[in-house]
């Protein structure tokens, strides 16, 4: 298997300094870097396209898809994989009969991070209700800042049916040597969208974030996801919040160096089986924390 997408400097910047201890001594022309992540090789091009090869390309590229992604908000990016031979495109022509209709969307939150649970949320949004939500800013849902969703989401779900699962790192970590992210993320999204449509809204489409084949999935941009976006990074703030407070550490996002040297604060404060509770341990972020703790 073969990814590629284009990332941006702040992003390969984060990328070699956490694959700083596996970056290969030569590298192929062009090339910025070169580094072993598990069974995928990650080389990324001075030009700023950034390779995933190899049997696990899709969980190591997945991470740094949703870091460029949280780093670069604004930016447009196309994701090739070579199973299915086309390019996702986050600029997806908006189909208006589509985005005026009644629909079940459902996003995730929390995939990238390696502290903190996965969030997935499913909600239901009448066309009646899409003046509501673009007046809240919800069609810019990605633009959208921590205090700003922490404002307007007790607005949304007052009026907004949603079902949302939250996966705490525990449970995570006892399905995540079997199953690899994207079969998680299926699995949840389906657990969610099921309970919504057996509450017996009336819909025209069920709309899923795109993180599969488009034979397992089919993506467009509509309210119902973005919704159900906000609601899912708002019960994440939250519960990130909640993790922060019963650790008494100020937990960082993402998985940075910074995270790294958090988590062995935490292990040399409560121990390392701590992190069970708390940190996704197949991320590579475990090993270097390993080494830090030697």
């Amino acid at each position: 298997m073969t990814i590629t997408f284009k990332v941006s400097e702040n992003t390969i910047k984060e990328m070699q300094e956490f694959l700083k201890d596996d970056i290969r001594v030569k590298t192929p022309p062009y090339a910025v870097f070169q580094a072993d992540d598990a069974d995928t090789v990650i080389t990324v091009y001075e030009s700023g396209k950034a390779v995933f090869q190899g049997k696990d390309a899709d969980l190591s590229s997945n991470f740094w898809i949703e870091r460029e992604k949280y780093l670069n908000p604004n930016k447009k990016l196309d994701v090739t994989n070579s199973d299915n031979k086309e390019t996702k495109k986050d600029d997806i022509y908006i189909d208006p009969k589509i985005y005026n209709s009644s629909s079940i969307g459902s996003d995730e939150v929390g995939t990238g991070d390696y502290f903190g649970p996965i969030v997935v949320t499913a909600s239901y949004v009448k066309k009646d209700d899409i003046p509501f939500l673009e007046e809240l800013g919800v069609k810019d849902s990605k633009k959208l800042t921590d205090e700003k969703i922490l404002n307007i989401v007790p607005q949304i779900i007052k009026r907004i049916p949603y079902e949302s699962f939250i996966l705490t790192n525990s449970e995570y970590n006892k399905y995540s040597d079997n199953y690899n992210m994207n079969k998680i993320k299926a699995i949840l999204h389906n657990k969610v969208l099921l309970k919504m449509k057996n509450n017996g809204y009336k819909y025209d489409y069920i709309i899923v974030d795109e993180f599969s084949k488009k034979y397992v999935y089919f993506s467009y941009l509509k309210e119902s996801s973005n919704v159900s976006s906000l609601i899912s990074r708002y019960i994440f703030i939250k519960e990130f919040s909640k993790l922060s407070n019963d650790l008494k550490v100020l937990l960082p996002k993402g998985a940075s160096t910074s995270v790294d040297d958090t988590a062995v604060k935490i292990v040399n404060m409560y121990g390392f089986d701590k992190l069970k509770e708390c940190a996704k341990l197949n991320f590579k972020n475990t090993e270097k924390i390993k080494e830090k703790l030697k």
